[in-house]
């Protein structure tokens, strides 16, 4: 039996439970320890020091855990945090803006491509440079029209436009994703996306795709929304499928697999109130998550 690989994820709040929601249900080889810096939250008003510090600590405790891969399911730290991490530990990391950036590329279909998000990443321009990069390495939309002409120079593909939306997090940790309060700053929000004319919308925070419902309401059949956790699970499991390999070959040494009969899934760790994260991601989720424990880091 091919066994299982223990995935580390850490997100502000509960937004990264879309990502491990699409792992666990796409990658049936893997077990997730989640941790949700809630006496932190939110991550969009942060200064790269302080999501670096927080990086810092959340790593060292998800690695102490067995985490063999991180998942960096915050879009803040991962647009400014994600490449120091990488130096400082010596373990594989998934970030969400270049895989969110590059299916959007292959997706668009007008070459206009807008992000939401919070202010801290919208400010970083990450989404913005891996659009450029994605394309300069050679992905390329999958309409055929669009993928022409821009080869030809006759058409440009860029983000176009980027919207702080620094409401939608407290919103949707405070259970109120569903409401006619998140109606009306969706509107107010979603207005300058429409004017640009954006053909493709990147959701640039992980809380965002508890909104889906609200924002495909508004933004109706035209604008295609991007979850970039589409695109995250896709890497994990090409990183997963070469750490497999790099065993077989010895380049890297195999861990310990001491499962049991009854390997759990997905174990849960918060810095804040265990039960009330329990109850907005089973609220959100529409499925129990089972216990969650807390855990204080830092100050």
């Amino acid at each position: 039996m091919k066994k299982q690989r223990i995935i580390g994820m850490f997100d502000s709040g509960v937004g990264g439970l879309t990502v491990m929601k699409e792992i666990l249900e796409q990658l049936l080889d893997v077990r997730i320890v989640y941790f949700g810096d809630t006496a932190r939250v939110p991550y969009g008003n942060r200064t790269q020091e302080e999501l670096i510090r927080f990086g810092e600590e959340i790593v060292t405790f998800l690695i102490g855990q067995g985490a063999e891969v991180i998942v960096v399911a915050c879009n803040s730290s991962s647009a400014t945090a994600l490449p120091v991490l990488r130096e400082r530990f010596d373990v594989p990391m998934i970030g969400m803006i270049e895989p969110g950036a590059r299916l959007a590329v292959e997706k668009t279909i007008a070459g206009r491509i807008g992000l939401i998000a919070t202010e801290t990443t919208v400010r970083s321009k990450a989404y913005s440079t891996a659009v450029s990069r994605a394309l300069a390495k050679g992905c390329l939309p999958e309409n055929l029209t669009l993928r022409e002409a821009w080869q030809h120079g006759e058409h440009p593909i860029a983000l176009t436009k980027a919207q702080g939306c620094p409401l939608f997090v407290p919103l949707i940790e405070a259970g109120l994703a569903n409401s006619e309060q998140a109606r009306g700053i969706a509107r107010t929000y979603l207005a300058p996306l429409h004017a640009a004319g954006v053909d493709t919308l990147i959701l640039g925070c992980t809380h965002y795709p508890f909104l889906a419902p609200v924002l495909r309401e508004i933004l109706g059949e035209d604008v295609l929304i991007i979850d970039p956790a589409w695109a995250v699970v896709r890497e994990l499991e090409t990183l997963l499928r070469h750490l497999d390999e790099w065993e077989q070959s010895g380049l890297i040494g195999s861990p310990s697999q001491a499962q049991g009969k009854n390997p759990w899934r997905a174990r849960y760790f918060v810095s804040g109130d265990p039960e009330l994260f329990r109850q907005v991601g089973n609220t959100l989720l529409q499925e129990p998550i089972g216990h969650v424990e807390q855990k204080a880091l830092g100050e």
